[in-house]
């Protein structure tokens, strides 16, 4: 299973919200900022200041992707 933060992007989008200011308003690092970008797994503390960030739950950004919906990349 991979996990998918798109939800977390699209979320910002919609409340007009700039990719840094989470990170920097729930004082988390560039670090862990990445993570998010890399679609990687992320601590709960960090999913916790986020979703406190940005007054929504964690289902509201990110989700699972099941092994077999994943995109392969061509060999």
């Amino acid at each position: 299973m991979k996990m998918s933060y798109n939800k977390l992007w699209k979320l910002q989008i919609d409340k007009q919200i700039k990719k840094s200011d989470p990170r920097k308003n729930a004082k988390i690092s560039f670090s862990s900022l990445a993570t998010f970008t890399q679609d990687e797994n992320v601590t709960t503390v960090v999913l916790s200041k986020i979703c406190q960030e940005l007054k929504c739950d964690v289902s509201d950004i990110m989700e699972f992707i099941p092994a077999s919906e994943q995109k392969t990349l061509p060999s």
